[in-house]
């Protein structure tokens, strides 16, 4: 079988042109083809010795996820459905806005835990994916909108078909997909594959305490939690992680991760849900447990999704609670609610996932939004 070089990040494509006779610094020059170019043709690759072309064709391959199906909202957000094989699919999301564009990437084929306001956890967990199909997932994405993007002149913002920035927000937990999050990770940062800054660069996850201190020490980049409640005991019912990991043992993770961040705080996310999270009461509560944690809140609206047990928070309720935030010196954006028609809002990734045996052997491992 050929080797997909989309599994590999800088370190150990070196590692393995080396253990083919070849010298270091042709790794470097075929991540540029792949990544800076989008090249998956070995004899596109012009600055690569005819033999090297004839053996990398023998025995590697350049080969993203196939995509089943594109959506496009009427906002602009793209959905792409991509292939992962053994009936397994996961969901890409892009968000163009003005002055940025937004890619959102899975690292699971479903996700491990239950999450009550989340689709993707309704739909179970099936496996982690693999290096190559993560940072497949933004290899595509270039290429579809470098292909799609307008012509110089065409009055629509260029702006808009070019990712700036990466979230690991899509589904599944990163942190419970360590290694392959962090290679993936690798590739985005390298000046040879993407470049992108660690800024720009943002993890999200549930408070998966041990790896949150990994992450820090082997590839620290923007860093999002996901809270969701003020207390213990609601964020128990809402993020069963917690029972593993309390509010004490995850803010003090955070603080430690703030050693060595690219950015001066932690962002926490929190979905607001009617009359279950959202009260001027719980407000002055959060604002009491973030006291000593450099941060920012995104409030996100609850997405609605079949058989979901809650509703979005009253505009009103919403507008109370983020001014007991700001009222606090703290920093709140509340998320626009982007592509809710195509199924490609802030918990509403699902796929085609379907096994959910798995979800239940992996309990209380991580949980995700």
């Amino acid at each position: 079988m050929k080797q997909n070089l989309l599994d590999f990040d800088v370190q150990q494509l070196t590692a393995w042109f080396a253990e083919h006779g070849e010298k270091p610094f042709r790794a470097k020059q075929v991540l540029r083809w792949i990544y800076k170019a989008g090249e998956s043709d070995f004899d596109a690759m012009s600055d690569l010795a005819v033999s090297l072309r004839e053996k990398l064709k023998q025995i590697a391959c350049v080969q993203a996820p196939k995509v089943m199906r594109e959506e496009l909202s009427d906002d602009g957000t793209r959905k792409w459905l991509l292939d992962m094989g053994t009936g397994n699919a996961v969901e890409t999301v892009f968000i163009p806005e003005e002055g940025r564009g937004t890619l959102c990437v899975s690292t699971q084929a479903g996700c491990a835990l239950d999450c009550a306001f989340c689709s993707t956890g309704k739909q179970g967990f099936s496996r982690n994916l693999s290096t190559a199909e993560i940072i497949g997932q933004l290899w595509w994405a270039n290429h579809q909108l470098g292909k799609d993007a307008p012509s110089a002149g065409s009055g629509q913002a260029q702006g808009n078909w070019q990712i700036s920035n990466v979230v690991l927000m899509g589904m599944g937990e990163p942190l419970l997909n360590f290694d392959h999050t962090v290679s993936a990770l690798r590739l985005m940062l390298d000046d040879h594959a993407y470049g992108l800054s660690r800024r720009r660069v943002t993890v999200s996850t549930s408070g998966i305490v041990p790896a949150m201190d990994r992450l820090r020490d082997e590839c620290p980049v923007a860093l999002a939690v996901s809270l969701h409640a003020p207390n213990d005991k609601l964020r128990d019912e809402l993020v069963p992680v917690n029972q593993k990991y309390p509010l004490k043992e995850l803010l003090a993770a955070c603080k430690r991760y703030l050693e060595k961040a690219p950015r001066d705080f932690i962002t926490f996310e929190y979905v607001l849900l009617d009359g279950v999270n959202d009260s001027v009461q719980q407000a002055h509560e959060l604002v009491r447990l973030v006291s000593d944690v450099p941060c920012k809140f995104n409030l996100i609206p609850f997405n609605p999704f079949p058989q979901a047990h809650y509703r979005r928070s009253k505009p009103e309720a919403i507008r109370r609670f983020r001014d007991v935030l700001m009222e606090a010196d703290i920093v709140v954006t509340t998320r626009k609610t982007r592509g809710d028609d195509i199924a490609a809002a802030c918990g509403q990734l699902a796929g085609l996932v379907q096994d959910k045996t798995k979800r239940t052997m992996q309990r209380p491992v991580a949980l995700h939004d």
